[in-house]
């Protein structure tokens, strides 16, 4: 990682990538998209700041709920504002013209899919909910327009795409998933071999090219002017290749990161750049870079299985001994906290946490539970488990199981306790946010596993579950809406705010949060199905903010089977 605490100018990150001759060309050219950017006006009413005390985002799909004769994400701006109490930002993943990967296999990055809707109804929802858009900069469609273009070998466009001649050892390459790593296509030149990280549908743009660094920074632009407040770096890790290496983590990735973050301050300084590496922890956690001049958040991949782990066992030693590492690099970053998405529930970064044999025990649950595993390629010619394919909810109760609904329910609340409570800003996705179960008929209808978790929903349908009393759905929807209610504006659930994890016995959490002019929050949670007591320590005077019944005496708690206790002091 040697340099990347050196704080350097775009001019510096340019010729470290692109050669000391260059460079000076490539910052005037970059100048003058800042310059016309600039004179260009951003979509009236969009919000770009930084994080704040209580904050919470939903992560949700632009068609995730449907109503006949509305553009989908129409409906869903009027239903988050009708049902989406505690939320205050939104992660609208792609919601562009896409070949494959539900979105992740771009087609054309300027347009809006118009399945969804148009430019129009995203300002319309970034009015109400700072956003999110995803930058898919790692990989582009091989149905889409800049595909289309390098294949046809127009001008400026022949080396677009990242393409191996001969046979180089690419066995040193990291691989995500258990597919070819090079596909041929024919092109205007002849056949070339293209390199396909994810799929054969989605190309891995070649950012060797200087040409296609200058266009992502103009997709980049452009989605600032549509409204984005945070941009997520979709698979970013991946994003420089040299074979022969790893092709993972590398310093001229890093590096790009720091000169996208170093454009964007001068363009719009209120945007939160956000780095998506499913990796182990210790890697995740270098795109920090110095504090300040790399990404502002990144996700914290470990927290869904440790959480899994946890609340699977009742043992939450794991869990304490990891969020003690939870260090920030400076007052400017902070993670960004979530337990389920519309992936699954990533092993890699929880290597080394647990142990082999405590991440077998994860994917024989889960596998228990309904749900489905993904693996990877090693170096080595063996696969290992990549990857869980599940809902959240079904990870933890078993959907066949005879388990008391209302058990299942405080387990699933338990989990999303600690997600609340936790230093950093907390993301739910759509279907845990309400109450979803795993979509297995729609996984095998279409042969992907990830779709067990991306079911589409009519509005009526999950207005009349949200309405029914002791529907799984209103359980879960009134829990998460209490939860966030609790913690709304407390700055001691600031993303920035300190944290402490004392060591208490394996079937609590505890969390202490530290706010501003001493302010403290403390957040018990009782991860077993037993009813346990915690002494509280010292002699501050606490009051419940969540969970008052708990408190039996004024310094003792007694939590039910996956109790949860917040407490402010006074």
């Amino acid at each position: 990682m040697k340099g990347y605490g050196v704080n350097t100018s775009i001019t510096d990150h340019l010729a470290f990538l692109y050669g000391e001759s260059t460079a000076p060309l490539l910052a005037d050219a970059v100048q003058r998209l800042i310059t016309g950017a600039r004179s260009q006006a951003p979509q009236s009413g969009s919000v770009h700041r930084r994080p704040e005390p209580g904050d919470c985002m939903l992560i949700t799909y632009g068609d995730q709920v449907r109503q006949d004769g509305e553009p989908p994400l129409r409906t869903l701006r009027r239903f988050l504002e009708d049902s989406a109490d505690g939320i205050t930002a939104v992660h609208l993943l792609p919601f562009y013209p896409s070949s494959s990967d539900d979105g992740f296999s771009v087609m054309d990055y300027y347009a809006v899919d118009p399945a969804v809707g148009g430019w129009d109804d995203i300002a319309s929802l970034g009015a109400r909910f700072p956003l999110m858009f995803d930058a898919v900069f790692n990989h582009a469609s091989t149905q889409g327009v800049w595909f289309k273009k390098f294949l046809a070998r127009e001008p400026s466009w022949e080396t677009a795409f990242f393409t191996v001649d001969g046979e180089p050892d690419l066995s040193a390459v990291v691989r995500p998933r258990a597919l070819p790593l090079l596909t041929e296509f024919s092109t205007a030149a002849g056949p070339k071999k293209v390199w396909t990280t994810f799929s054969a549908d989605q190309a891995d743009i070649n950012m060797a090219d200087p040409r296609m660094l200058l266009r992502i920074m103009e997709v980049l632009f452009y989605y600032v002017r549509q409204g984005a407040g945070f941009i997520r770096l979709d698979a970013i890790a991946f994003l420089w290749k040299i074979p022969g290496s790893r092709c993972i983590h590398l310093e001229q990735t890093h590096r790009i990161i720091q000169l996208l973050r170093a454009v964007l301050e001068e363009f719009a300084p209120g945007v939160q750049l956000i780095t998506e590496t499913n990796v182990p922890h210790t890697d995740n956690i270098s795109y920090f870079g110095n504090g300040a001049n790399e990404a502002h958040l990144v996700y914290n991949f470990a927290l869904p299985p440790l959480v899994f782990h946890t609340l699977l066992t009742g043992d939450s030693r794991a869990l304490q001994r990891w969020s003690r590492t939870l260090e920030l690099p400076s007052n400017e970053t902070t993670f960004f906290n979530f337990l389920a998405s519309h992936d699954g529930i990533g092993l890699n970064p929880a290597r080394g946490i647990l142990t082999p044999e405590e991440i077998d025990a994860l994917v024989a649950s889960v596998l228990a539970h309904g749900g489905y595993v993904s693996y990877k390629n090693n170096p080595d010619g063996t696969k290992s488990p990549y990857e869980m394919n599940i809902s959240y909810f079904d990870a933890l109760s078993d959907p066949m199981g005879a388990e008391p609904l209302s058990l299942q329910v405080a387990r699933f609340l338990a989990a999303h306790a600690i997600l609340f409570a936790l230093r950093g800003l907390p993301a739910v996705y759509f279907h845990s946010f309400f109450g979803s179960r795993g979509d297995r008929p729609g996984a095998e209808a279409s042969g992907i596993p990830r779709r067990i978790n991306r079911k589409k929903l009519e509005v009526r349908e999950i207005m009349e579950d949200l309405l029914e009393p002791g529907n799984i759905r209103q359980q879960v929807h009134a829990g998460m809406n209490s939860l966030l209610l609790a913690r709304a504006g407390r700055d001691a659930f600031s993303p920035f705010s300190g944290q402490n994890i004392p060591e208490v016995p394996e079937g609590l959490f505890v969390i202490e949060r530290i706010g501003w002019e001493e302010s403290r929050v403390l957040a018990v949670t009782n991860v077993t199905a037993e009813t346990l007591s915690y002494g509280i320590p010292g002699s501050e005077t606490w009051i419940p903010i969540f969970g008052k019944d708990c408190l039996t005496e004024p310094r003792q708690l007694s939590l039910p089977p996956y109790g949860v206790c917040w407490l402010a002091s006074e």
